[in-house]
């Protein structure tokens, strides 16, 4: 988190918080979400602005609830989900983040649509803000390297679909429903303010 950022939560700790204005979309792009934009269920404007996105980037976290939001100064700018918390790369082997942070797969999956899903840890997340094993979406130009680099089960009725061959190991890639990967996982696609 940046310092001028803890220094803005120190001296104003009270700012209310802020939904419904920022999300993640499937692609890993930053969007801003004006009330039109949510009213009309619209994904909103791709920021493009690099300081910015850097800025959000720098001070993307998650609570206790397993809301992702940006903090914003001493605002929460919580984040509205397009599919996880993280859409990840493949590239030349790696995966990466589209924050540009190392990604260490420690399980894999595919859901009833052809997204997969990893599991596993974002280099530089502090331990214990978020859940220790974090989803990414695979971010769908990388589908095809995915599937070059995995051995498929011809009748995938088990609780395999087949293997993914990714830095010396062969991980299984399991079946999921989307639905039940937020729970899974522990974050929330949707933010909402708490009850009460």
């Amino acid at each position: 988190m940046d310092e001028i950022v803890r220094q803005a939560m120190a001296r104003w700790p009270n700012v209310p918080n802020a939904y419904g204005w920022l999300a993640l979309d499937r692609r890993g792009q930053w969007r801003l979400r004006n009330e039109y934009a949510q009213q009309h269920g619209l994904s909103g404007d791709p920021i493009r602005h690099e300081a910015l996105i850097g800025f959000i980037e720098r001070n993307y976290l998650c609570d206790e609830r397993g809301a992702w939001y940006f903090q914003n100064g001493p605002q929460r700018v919580f984040v509205s989900l397009g599919y996880a918390p993280w859409v990840v790369r493949l590239h030349e082997g790696a995966l990466r983040t589209t924050t540009q942070q190392a990604f260490t797969l420690q399980a894999c999956y595919a859901d009833e649509h052809g997204n997969v899903v990893l599991a596993g840890t974002v280099e530089g997340m502090a331990q214990g803000s978020p859940p220790a094993q974090q989803a990414a979406l695979l971010h769908d130009h990388d589908l095809e390297l995915f599937s070059g680099a995995s051995t498929w089960h011809g009748e995938a009725c088990g609780t395999d679909l087949g293997v993914f061959h990714h830095d010396g190991r062969d991980i299984p890639i399991e079946p999921v429903a989307e639905s039940e990967v937020p729970r899974r996982f522990g974050f929330v696609r949707q933010p909402a303010p708490p009850a009460g």
